[in-house]
């Protein structure tokens, strides 16, 4: 559906448009339109590189998610989008508060912080972000899922249409490629969203009880779940407010690093889901 609504629009701004699967067919035949899945994504990483395109749009089936392809193909997560988003924001409202959330990654937090930003790490869920968002009266804010909310010339909420058209904005009024906008921003090793079944009667009850086993030892953000803050990167356990599953996720700066943090968060994990196992 976004295509339909985006394709005369981006056209009114001047630009060469190749669509893609724009038909609308609720039976969904090339792929489930969910931008944050990379084989989702597959086919427009293809035209992108054989079209020398600027850049790949997709949106999910209302057209309140986005996802980005890069140039060069690479994909750019939520996170990656909003340090994009910000850093163009900040420049004409210093000092403004952008909003992501608890899966986001470290680079992001640490960019608008050095850019003169006043960042918030929140809770999962577009509406919690928003409610947020409100309440300190920021100006941008997003999640890893490709949710988008701009207050800045906006009205606050998910529309990646328009986040589609801010980006081709920005991309307008710069002689750099997308690829090389972010070519600065540090490099890190990270995992996708890791997801282990857990009963819904008992997952906040193992986060719980997982928060207070790290908090003995490290530096810890409960905001939303416990994210467990190493000194070369941090680790995530979250329970899904959807479904009956812990939502895990880890972040660091080499590969050798990233596996250490996962494999002791992961066995601290065990050992108090192991004492659940078998109660009545």
């Amino acid at each position: 559906m976004g295509g339909h609504f985006a394709v005369p629009l981006f056209e009114r701004f001047g630009c060469e448009l190749h669509g893609l699967n724009l038909e609308m067919d609720g039976r969904f035949p090339n792929h489930h339109p969910d931008p944050t899945v990379p084989e989702n994504l597959r086919d427009l990483i293809v035209q992108v590189r054989q079209r020398k395109a600027d850049v790949g749009i997709a949106f999910d089936g209302d057209a309140d998610r986005i996802g980005v392809v890069t140039d060069q193909g690479d994909i750019l997560w939520g996170d990656e989008l909003l340090l994009l988003f910000a850093r163009f924001i900040l420049k004409d409202r210093p000092g403004a508060t952008v909003i992501g959330e608890v899966k986001c990654s470290q680079r992001l937090y640490d960019d608008i912080a050095a850019r003169g930003g006043r960042p918030i790490m929140w809770k999962a869920g577009h509406s919690l972000i928003k409610g947020k968002m409100k309440e300190e009266k920021a100006v941008l804010a997003g999640e890893m899922s490709g949710h988008l909310f701009f207050a800045d010339r906006y009205f606050g909420y998910d529309d990646a249409i328009y986040a589609a058209a801010r980006l081709l904005e920005i991309l307008s009024r710069t002689d750099e490629k997308l690829s090389g906008i972010l070519a600065d921003v540090p490099r890190t090793v990270t995992t996708p969203e890791i997801r282990v079944d857990c009963p819904d009667e008992i997952k906040f009850d193992v986060v719980r009880d997982v928060t207070e086993a790290f908090r003995k030892q490290y530096r810890i953000i409960d905001t939303d779940g416990v994210r467990i803050l190493f000194p070369d990167g941090w680790g995530l356990i979250r329970a899904s407010n959807t479904q009956p599953v812990l939502v895990l996720r880890f972040e660091s700066s080499t590969a050798e690093t990233l596996s250490r943090i996962r494999a002791l968060t992961e066995a601290e994990l065990e050992k108090v889901v192991s004492r659940y196992r078998g109660r009545p």
